[in-house]
């Protein structure tokens, strides 16, 4: 049997290297069981004060004020798909930003950057896993979620992915310059917990866009991410739309290719900059 050395890297030992990676995060995730669980359960638990909150500004089960702002009186379903596409977003900013600083504080990052694999694949590997987990995680919660405070997606689920695609890829391009910076500044937590803060609240992961105060809706449409969960929302749930859907579609392939390129770019240059400065293993 013939080896191919790391070395003279191929399409083959890249898709070895991440799955390595996978693997690894794979174990570390499920080595604590409850925890893995909990991550299901705690979305169900920040959520439960907005259904009883609903219910009691809803006439005859119907949130009438509500419907005026999103085209709907189904408030529960469109918080929990809400928080279902946040806990995606979260998956790319834990799984790069937060991972490499683990690395970092492990004392492992520069023995992994010596490795004769691609920088980004580290990335990939560590947010990948994340996916996965959230995937598996988010339709526990929507099982249960709906079970508990009721769930209706009348639209057709597989057009539901025409946004959700490019909103990810371009997220992924996002997540590299984040990662990127987390190693520069190697502060993690205070930086992921304040972006994922602030990208949830200006894009309406919770609530529509438009109850926002008009000084602050700007900033709201600015982001790309509030067309991709308007979008989602209106082919599940048959919300009305910020802009026809063609248009936000396009928004969201236009985002996708604009922030692959930059974020690549923005690593590499981190990146080297982190090494010229002697600080990729410092904590």
């Amino acid at each position: 049997m013939q080896t191919q050395s790391l070395s003279q890297p191929t399409l083959a030992s890249q898709l070895r290297g991440l799955s390595a990676v996978i693997r690894k995060d794979w174990k570390q995730y499920w080595r604590y069981p409850l925890n893995a669980i909990s991550t299901m359960l705690q979305p169900l638990i920040w959520i439960a004060p907005v259904y009883f909150m609903g219910q009691a500004f809803s006439v005859n089960g119907q949130a009438r004020g509500f419907a005026q702002y999103s085209g709907t009186t189904d408030f529960m379903s469109f918080v929990l798909l809400g928080t279902v596409l946040e806990n995606f977003i979260n998956a790319v900013f834990w799984g790069m930003g937060y991972a490499l600083k683990n690395d970092m504080d492990s004392g492992v990052m520069e023995s992994n950057w010596l490795t004769p694999i691609p920088r980004l694949l580290f990335l990939v590997g560590h947010s990948a896993t994340n996916l996965v987990v959230t995937a598996i995680t988010s339709s526990g919660m929507l099982l249960f979620g709906g079970l508990i405070f009721g769930f209706n997606a009348s639209g057709d689920v597989w057009k539901a992915f025409l946004p959700i695609l490019p909103m990810m890829l371009g997220l992924y391009g996002f997540g590299f310059a984040f990662a990127a910076l987390v190693m520069l500044l190697r502060e993690a937590n205070t930086l992921v917990d304040l972006s994922s803060f602030l990208v949830q609240i200006f894009s309406g992961s919770n609530f529509p866009v438009n109850a926002l105060p008009r000084f602050l809706l700007p900033v709201a449409l600015a982001l790309p991410l509030t067309y991709g969960l308007d979008a989602v929302r209106a082919y599940l749930i048959g919300t009305k739309t910020i802009l026809p859907l063609p248009w936000e579609l396009a928004l969201l392939i236009v985002f996708m290719f604009v922030m692959l390129w930059l974020g690549t770019g923005a690593f590499k240059w981190l990146e080297r900059r982190v090494r010229v400065l002697g600080a990729l293993g410092q904590h």
